[in-house]
């Protein structure tokens, strides 16, 4: 069916508008158009003018409005202002109502005329002038096409200008200016606005929970949760989902597990995937007891655990050192036909490195050809991080022929590290070239493989110069590059040179760690300038850094080779007041130098609360102190004696590694 609309003009209209708005333009505001053929067509009454016109006495034909003619014709309309007036024509029509395509194409034509009048009022001012009126519709239209442009200051200014011309905003309207406040980051002026709502409906409680959700406002999602039970309206899944994500997230556990109980009571279904976050969430905590039994009781609802559910708690047992039951877990999903996922695959092989088991890891990484699974980024970062550990460096290009992936930086980071510890420093400097020409923007880690590279490969200068270049880029950089410096210069043998470069470091309020001291102390105690390493320890404390069980440590095994007996004496309280746990290499030399001390009783008491204090550390799953404890006082010398101390008790661990 073709049909035109045209609008004639009486001549008692006493307004002129300027050419540009003249209205003849609306003789072709509706070019031909075809209608859908498709369904039954909605049948309106006949078009009426926006100024005082007649219409023909003959029998008016029915106007059938689409989606598609309205948004055809806004798309023909000569001016914004008359695809503007038109709009609103058409929402004014009974049951009729805009699409989302129609309201993403107003977003344009406001936009033009905003940039031309500049205010919402300056807009409804124009409109007026071609015989629209003002009506609270009006302004709650501009509102919705603002608010679908992200234009949320227009969006104030709008629902402003509704009350400005004495209009009260119905909860619709307040449901949307609420909304552009939580998107502008004001969450206490979108929270009163709710609260000032006479009436709010499902809508205005799900905004208010989901934009909390997104600012991850926990404290405020409980009271506007229980507000909306009180009212009688209930999340939907969607919405219950973001609500246990975010309380998991922030280690709200508890109330996540009476959310789990008010879903529940309330009817609603747990899908999987609610399951899994506070699956997840106890995993993440360390609480993997509680999650094993969540999985119990998901099985028992006849819910069926999924890999993505699993692959948090195989996770988790692995990391607390159960493998017996991560397996488990991995052979019931075997059994129903369920098979690792790449997910699971790089977890797998990362938790089986950690723990030592590289040929575990290497198996289940030969495994994924015949899974049909690609290796990503994650997947080559984690296997030659599991080669670096192992050691067997010559397994790389074995293991990853015939796999294709574009490297991101973790994996190059991964890639520099490798070539660091595999004994092929220089190498490692051309690769971190080649990722510069190549348009990777190197990280806090790159920066450390480079360096890296450049000490072992003896270029001391060239690292010197690179360290002052990074200084110069990021200030604020991890203390791990200022160690790899210091322990560079440690090494050499400039132990003064460290100390100085150190204290400059803390002077320039340079991001420095316990391990940052830890070298350089280690270094004077080697170089028989333990004075030093003790002023060093105390500057430390002094600057806020907090000594770790490696610094009291070396300070206590270095007293014990000078065989200085009050020092220990000294440190010693310091050390049970922290609770720091002593090793079992410091526990030897203390008990040789102990024995021999001129102040036996005293030493004793010393030693037996050091044993007595079980902050001794187990080697071998053996106590150190327990030979001692069965042992009379007697023959309690001989069975101590260890000979005189030397460096050679120090262990190897105590270098600090950088590479």
């Amino acid at each position: 069916m073709i049909w035109r609309l045209r609008f004639k003009f009486l001549a008692n209209i006493t307004f002129s508008p300027p050419k540009s708005r003249s209205f003849s333009a609306l003789h072709h505001l509706a070019s031909p158009l075809k209608l859908s053929t498709d369904g039954n067509p909605r049948i309106y009454p006949p078009f009426k003018s926006f100024s005082n016109q007649q219409q023909p006495s003959h029998n008016p034909q029915p106007i059938f409005l689409t989606h598609q003619i309205v948004l055809t014709t806004l798309q023909n309309c000569p001016s914004d202002l008359v695809a503007l007036s038109f709009f609103l024509w058409c929402a004014r029509q009974p049951h009729y109502f805009h699409d989302k395509p129609t309201f993403r194409h107003m977003v344009g034509v406001v936009s033009t005329l905003t940039q031309s009048y500049r205010t919402v009022k300056g807009i409804v001012h124009e409109l007026e002038a071609v015989g629209c009126v003002t009506k609270a519709q009006t302004l709650l239209l501009l509102m919705r096409i603002y608010w679908c442009g992200t234009m949320y200051p227009m969006v104030i200014e709008a629902f402003q200008d509704m009350c400005y011309y004495g209009y009260t905003p119905n909860t619709y309207a307040r449901n949307i200016v609420m909304d552009v406040r939580f998107k502008l980051g004001d969450a206490n002026a979108a929270l009163k606005i709710l609260g000032e709502t006479e009436s709010p409906n499902f809508l205005s409680f799900n905004i208010a929970i989901c934009n909390l959700c997104r600012l991850n406002d926990v404290d405020n999602i409980r009271g506007v949760l229980r507000r909306m039970l009180m009212k009688g309206y209930y999340m939907n899944l969607e919405t219950y989902t973001l609500v246990f994500n975010c309380f998991c997230k922030f280690g709200r556990l508890e109330e996540a597990l009476q959310l789990l109980g008010v879903m529940i009571v309330l009817g609603g279904h747990v899908s999987e995937n609610v399951w899994g976050i506070l699956i997840d969430g106890f995993c993440k905590s360390g609480q993997i007891e509680v999650a094993a039994y969540l999985r119990e009781k998901m099985v028992e609802i006849g819910c069926s655990p999924n890999v993505v559910t699993c692959t948090p708690m195989i996770k988790g047992f692995m990391e607390s050192r159960m493998p017996a039951k991560a397996f488990e877990i991995l052979g019931a999903l075997k059994s129903k036909g369920c098979f690792p996922d790449l997910v699971l695959c790089n977890v797998l092989i990362d938790c089986l490195s950690k723990m030592g088991w590289y040929d575990d890891a290497f198996e289940v990484f030969s495994s994924l050809r015949e899974r049909r699974l690609m290796p990503d980024v994650y997947t080559y970062s984690s296997i030659v991080s599991t080669i670096c550990l192992s050691g067997q460096y010559v397994l790389l290009p074995f293991l990853t022929s015939g796999f294709a992936v574009q490297p991101d930086l973790v994996v190059c980071n991964s890639l520099l590290n490798y070539y660091c510890k595999s004994g092929y420093p220089d190498f490692a400097v051309e690769f971190y070239d080649d990722m510069i020409d190549r348009g990777f923007q190197p990280d806090k880690y790159s920066y450390a493989g480079l360096l890296s590279a450049l000490c072992k490969s003896g270029r001391r200068d060239e690292a010197l110069n690179v360290y002052r270049g990074i200084i110069r880029i990021c200030p604020g950089i991890d203390a791990h590059i200022h160690t790899i410096i210091i322990n560079e210069l440690t090494k050499s043998g400039g132990f003064d040179g460290a100390r100085i470069f150190l204290r400059e470091a803390a002077a320039k309020k340079y991001s420095l760690d316990a391990v940052s001291y830890n070298v350089v102390i280690y270094g004077l105690i080697m170089g028989s300038k333990m004075n030093e390493a003790y002023t060093l320890f105390s500057q430390m404390k002094e600057t806020n850094v907090a000594p770790d069980k490696q610094s009291y440590n070396r300070i206590l095994s270095g007293f014990c080779k000078d065989r200085n007996f009050s020092m220990v004496k000294h440190v010693l309280p310091e050390v049970f007041e922290r609770n720091i746990e002593i090793e079992y290499h410091t526990y030897r030399l203390m008990k040789n130098l102990l024995c021999d001390s001129p102040e036996t009783l005293s030493a004793f008491n010393h030693l037996f609360e050091l044993r007595n204090s079980e902050q001794l550390f187990l080697v071998d799953g053996h106590d150190s102190g327990t030979d001692a404890r069965n042992n009379s006082l007697t023959n309690y010398r001989d069975i101590l004696h260890l000979g005189t101390a030397s460096s050679d008790e120090f262990s190897d661990d105590a270098i600090v590694s950088v590479g």
